[in-house]
């Protein structure tokens, strides 16, 4: 059986048609038109990934990430209509990992999926592979990439997994400049960016406002005009 994942879209065609190219690849689908009934299935199966509507008539969507989240931490890709940036911007901080615009492509639709269950899946807390998990100290930051885990000067930071995937990766290079298009492409592992894809900049803005860093005096986090984001040596 394959992976988990819940629809939830109170348009049908692309209810269907997201339910028919996920099977398609395998994966087991719950779907359903409404967010209310959408929650008995959030309570009682477990998901491994869930893809939500913004605009639902009996619960916002951005409300009904924000229940998940209160007790799970698998990825949620939101559904938003064009050009709705406030609501892109609210889905990320309430805890989604990603977004897509509608009108999408499916194919693009099932490669974020992959990408979003394969990073859940080498960071989920639960996996034993390793006997040992790897820490990376840097000036106040502690990172212990195996239980997902972060502090910073050894307060809890609390970070949704895309955010600690970039700062891992940051921290990871750090003395050297990252770019977007780098950390998009390590992060969902896919090429679906462009230029105008702002969705690593709405998570380093995110980043920074969480760890009281700002863009005119980093401490953490720098700004490279024109080429990327930096953490210093």
């Amino acid at each position: 059986m394959g992976s988990k994942i819940l629809v939830v879209d109170d348009e049908h065609e692309i209810a269907d048609l997201v339910e028919v190219y996920l099977q398609s690849e395998n994966f087991t689908v719950y779907k359903f038109y409404g967010a209310l009934e959408a929650l008995q299935c959030i309570e009682t199966t477990e998901l491994d990934l869930a893809i939500l509507d913004i605009m639902l008539p009996d619960m916002n969507g951005l409300t009904l990430c924000q229940k998940i989240r209160e007790h799970h931490h698998y990825p949620i890709i939101m559904l938003t209509a064009k050009d709705e940036e406030t609501d892109k911007i609210t889905g990320l901080t309430l805890g989604a990992d990603d977004y897509i615009t509608k009108p999408f492509r499916p194919l693009e639709m099932v490669a974020r999926v992959k990408a979003q269950l394969r990073r859940y899946k080498m960071y989920n807390p639960s996996r034993t592979e390793e006997a040992v998990s790897p820490v990376i100290i840097h000036s106040g930051l502690v990172m212990n990439v195996d239980t997902h885990e972060c502090l910073l000067n050894e307060k809890p930071l609390m970070l949704t997994k895309t955010e600690f995937s970039i700062l891992r990766i940051l921290l990871e290079k750090k003395g050297s400049v990252v770019s977007a298009e780098e950390l998009f492409h390590e992060i969902w592992q896919d090429e679906y960016y462009s230029k105008s894809n702002n969705t690593i900049t709405v998570h380093i803005r995110h980043l920074r406002e969480k760890m009281n860093d700002t863009v005119e005096h980093p401490k953490y986090i720098k700004t490279i005009w024109g080429v990327g984001y930096k953490i210093e040596a």
